[in-house]
C-alpha cells in the first residue's frame, strides 16, 4: 500500500518535470490534472502515433484541463502483464493486452479466435463490444479497469528467416511465434508454435530462437521485421478485436463528471486514429518490403487457403471447449460472434453496431 501511493507520487512528480522541461512546449494549464500514459512501444511506432492523436484530442476537448504524459518504450509496463500493473497504478492509463495475459483474461483472449471470415477492422471492433455487452464475463476480466479503446488490427500473414511459405505444408517442423489463437491450428499443420510478447519477437529471430512470426505486413517496418525475416507470406489468419487501452478505475473515479466526459467523446476518436495508422502501416510495410528485396507471397493456392479456414473454424470450437476448463461458456460467444460476422456478409448492420463504434468512423487516410 505505502509503495504504492509512494509510486503514484513519484509518476506525478516525474510528469510534472518532464513536462515542464519540454523546450518549445506549453506548459499545462494552472491546476490541470495530469495523467500518465504507459506504452511497451516506442513514440514512433503506429499504435503510439494514434495514441498521440487521442492525447492532443483529450487536451483539446478539455480546454487544457487535462493533460497526458506519455512514457514509451516499456520504459512503465510490460506486455504480458500491462493488465495487473495499470490496475495497480503503475501508469493512469496504458496499453493492455489481455490477448498475451497469462491468467485472468481467458474469455477475452479466446474469443480473439473467434472471428472466422470477418472482412474487416472496423467490423471487428464493432462485433467485439457487441460480445461485451451480450456476455458480463467481459466485464469481470476487465474488473479494475475501464476501457477506453478497443483495437482490430490488419490480418496476420508469416514472415520466415529461411525459407518462403508457398503451401501449407512448407509450415511443418517450422518454430513460429504466433497469436495464442492460432496456436492450435499451426499444431494442426505440423508446426511448433510459441507465443511471445511482440516486443521480444526480433531478438528471438536475430538470435534463431524462432523461424518465423505470424504477423501483419506492418511489422516489416514497425517493428523491423524485414532485417531478419526476408520472406513474408500473406496467409490470412483471421482475427478479432480487444480491449486495448484501460485506466486504472482508481484513476477514473478521481476525474470530475465533466473530465470523465471528455474520455468518453474521444474513445471513437481514439479508435479511428487506430483504424487509420494500422491500415497506414500496412501499405509501408509491404512498400518497405519491396524495398527490402524480400520475397513477397500474396496468395497461397485456393485449395491450402481454403483448408486454413476450415482449420481455424474447427480451431474456433476448440478454443470454445477450453474455455470450460475456467468456468467460462465459450461456445455461445463463439455462436454469436458467427452470426454477428454472417449478417454483415449479407449486408445487414446488427442492431448492437451502435454509433459510437468505428464502424460509423473516420478511418482512411
Amino acid at each position: 500500500m505505502m509503495m504504492g501511493k509512494y509510486l503514484k507520487h513519484l509518476l506525478a512528480a516525474c510528469a510534472l518535470i518532464a513536462l515542464s522541461a519540454c523546450g518549445g512546449k506549453e506548459e499545462p494549464a494552472p491546476g490541470a490534472v495530469i495523467l500518465s500514459y504507459a506504452s511497451p512501444y516506442p513514440p514512433t511506432h503506429p499504435f503510439s502515433r494514434a495514441d498521440q492523436e487521442w492525447m492532443k484530442a483529450v487536451t483539446a476537448k478539455s480546454g487544457g484541463k487535462l493533460v497526458i504524459k506519455p512514457f514509451w518504450s516499456g520504459s512503465l509496463i510490460s506486455s504480458d502483464q500491462s493488465m495487473v500493473e495499470i490496475r495497480h497504478g503503475v501508469a493512469d492509463i496504458g496499453l493492455i493486452t489481455p490477448i498475451y495475459a497469462r491468467g485472468g483474461a481467458h474469455a477475452l483472449r479466446g474469443q480473439a479466435g473467434f472471428y472466422g471470415d470477418i472482412k474487416d477492422l472496423p467490423d471487428q471492433v464493432a462485433i467485439y463490444k457487441c460480445l461485451e455487452a451480450a456476455f458480463p464475463v467481459f466485464g469481470k476480466e476487465l474488473e479494475g479497469l475501464h476501457v477506453l479503446a478497443v483495437q482490430g488490427g490488419n490480418f496476420p500473414g508469416v514472415l520466415t528467416r529461411h525459407k518462403p511459405i508457398e503451401t501449407l505444408e512448407d509450415l511443418r517442423g517450422l518454430r513460429l511465434r504466433a497469436q495464442t489463437e492460432a496456436l492450435g491450428m499451426l499444431r494442426d499443420l505440423g508446426a511448433d508454435p510459441v507465443n511471445m510478447p511482440m516486443g521480444e519477437v526480433y531478438s528471438a529471430l536475430a538470435k534463431g530462437v524462432i523461424d518465423g512470426v505470424v504477423a501483419p505486413a506492418d511489422t516489416i517496418t514497425s517493428l523491423h521485421f524485414g532485417e531478419v525475416a526476408p520472406y513474408f507470406t500473406a496467409l490470412h489468419f483471421d482475427r478479432g478485436a480487444y480491449p486495448a487501452r484501460a485506466m486504472s478505475d482508481k484513476a477514473w473515479q478521481r476525474l470530475t463528471p465533466e473530465l470523465r466526459q471528455v474520455m468518453v467523446e474521444t474513445q471513437p476518436i481514439w479508435e479511428a486514429a487506430l483504424a487509420r495508422q494500422i491500415l497506414v502501416a500496412e501499405e509501408r510495410g509491404l512498400e518497405k518490403g519491396a524495398d527490402l528485396g524480400m520475397r513477397m507471397i500474396m496468395a497461397l493456392p485456393p485449395a491450402d487457403q481454403e483448408r486454413f479456414r476450415s482449420l481455424y473454424a474447427e480451431n474456433a470450437r476448440r478454443i470454445a471447449d477450453e474455455l470450460a476448463h475456467f468456468d467460462v461458456d465459450g461456445h455461445p460467444i463463439l455462436t454469436h460472434a458467427q452470426d454477428l460476422i454472417a449478417a454483415r456478409a449479407r449486408g445487414e448492420t446488427p442492431a448492437c453496431f451502435g454509433p459510437e463504434n468505428p464502424q460509423q468512423a473516420e478511418v482512411s487516410p
